[in-house]
């Protein structure tokens, strides 16, 4: 089974096993593939049991470049993997879930963007 499946796998429905199990599948796991886990401070306490950093967004990204382990797993949504990933460009990131969006981050749209634009021009934007 792959870390990232094991991360988030106490959080569903269908899994019977105790969260301790999960837990010391993800923390062997985590050794074996020399991973660094990254936990959002949003995440549910199980989570941040295996994390090796518990955080914000930016400053987990960036305390991810101190690292030595060329394997990232970031617990939190797409863009805070994508600023790891940005920062730490020869390191594999890794998102345990796809259906992990921002629902701030997605409530803004192109249309609503040139809106502001038209009302603000020349103000500095920043997406």
């Amino acid at each position: 089974m792959a870390l990232a499946d094991l991360i988030f796998r106490d959080t569903c429905m269908y899994d019977t096993r105790p969260a301790e199990e999960n837990i010391s599948a993800v923390q062997q796991l985590k050794r074996e593939k020399n991973a660094l886990i990254l936990c959002h401070t949003y995440q549910r306490p199980e989570i941040h049991r295996v994390a090796d950093l518990v955080g914000d967004s930016y400053g987990l990204s960036r305390e991810a470049t101190k690292a030595d382990k060329p394997l990232i797993v970031f617990c939190g949504v797409h863009f805070m993997a994508e600023t790891a990933k940005i920062l730490n460009p020869e390191k594999k990131v890794l998102l345990p879930s796809l259906d992990a969006g921002c629902g701030l981050a997605e409530t803004i749209t192109a249309e609503g963007v040139r809106a502001w634009k038209a009302k603000h021009p020349g103000a500095p934007l920043v997406l």
